[in-house]
Parts: C-alpha cells; structure tokens; sequence
C-alpha cells in the first residue's frame, strides 16, 4: 500500500471516529470540513482514497455524506479565512490539510468541532495537542453510518 493511500486510510478512519454524534441523527447526511492548500495542482490520490475509504466505511458523499471543500490555491494565508467559513457552515469534523498552518488555522478557528490533521511535524510542540498520550482527537468510538 502507498504511503499516501496509507495516510489517507488512516485519517477516514480519524474521521468516522469523529463523526459518532453526527451519525446518530440519521435525518440528516454528515458534513465533513476539508481544509486544503491546493486542490487543483495538488496529487490527487490522498484526496481519493479518503473518500474511498470513507466509503468503503459507509459513508457516500451526496447520499449520507457532504464534504464542503475549501481550497486555499497554495497560499496558506487563507487557511484562516477558510477555517471560519467551515465553521460557520457547521461542519461535524474538519479535515485540516496544509500540515502544520492547517491545523493551527482550524484550531484557531474553534474549540467545538473536532479536527483532524493527517501530517504534522510535531502536535504537541506545535500546541495543537495537550498531549501526545492523550490527544484531544482521539475521543469517540468508529460509528456506524447513517442509513
């Protein structure tokens, strides 16, 4: 397996464990936040095999499934601006993409909705984690998708 489709499998998973309270209100699909830096000139294949596992979990975008992407076009000076229009929409989870300046915007951006961050350099010394022992994204249990 690729390190890519790998890392990618990895945070769907992240995902899905965050989306428990979303899943149980089966009325409506569930909203995941994908913060990127560039979707346009960017490798494709990590973005696909997200929602390829997404999918292989349950979970299919349009059915029971949004993914409100946002797409800073290589300038992560945007992040922030971004991070607060996924808020805004009230996304269940965000994905954080962009490494470290990523997550850091999302985490700026809110205290509520739980991020995922699938490359960072170091969590805790970026102050994104209190600890590595304890991650604050490491609540909830993998759910079962919406029907």
């Amino acid at each position: 397996m690729q390190r890519r489709t790998f890392i990618s499998f990895l945070g769907a998973i992240a995902v899905a464990r965050s989306l428990s309270v979303a899943a149980q209100q089966a009325a409506k699909p569930v909203r995941i936040g994908y913060l990127a830096v560039d979707l346009a000139t960017g490798d494709p294949s990590g973005r696909e095999a997200f929602v390829q596992a997404l999918r292989d979990l349950g979970y299919v975008d349009g059915s029971n499934l949004v993914i409100e992407y946002r797409d800073a076009h290589g300038k992560p000076e945007r992040f922030p601006a971004l991070a607060a229009e996924l808020v805004a929409l009230n996304v269940d989870v965000i994905l954080a993409g962009g490494g470290t300046l990523g997550a850091l915007a999302a985490k700026q951006a809110t205290t509520s909705i739980p991020i995922v961050f699938p490359v960072v350099g170091n969590p805790e010394v970026e102050g994104l984690v209190a600890s590595l022992a304890r991650p604050a994204m490491s609540r909830g249990s993998l759910p079962s998708p919406p029907n």
